[in-house]
């Protein structure tokens, strides 16, 4: 199992999972607001669209849907 943290809370997922896989198990189907405030969440699951943005270990606007998770993984959908 490999251990990580979605919105400070500590989760635990199966190797081979997406991050966007695990966020949206988590509960979080609101992944990002867009500029002009509208929610977006994983669209294409393909890495095209951009829609499964999220701030991953500090880093902003990584896709989620072509990220797997890592141990002591923090991600962030805020």
């Amino acid at each position: 199992m490999i251990r990580l943290r979605i919105n400070g809370i500590p989760r635990t997922v199966q190797p081979g999972v997406t991050v966007a896989a695990a966020v949206l198990a988590a509960g979080h189907t609101l992944l990002r607001r867009s500029v002009t405030g509208q929610p977006r969440s994983a669209l294409c699951g393909m890495g095209i669209c951009f829609e499964c943005r999220l701030r991953v270990d500090g880093v902003a606007h990584v896709r989620s849907c072509q990220t797997l998770c890592r141990e002591g993984m923090e991600v962030s959908t805020e």
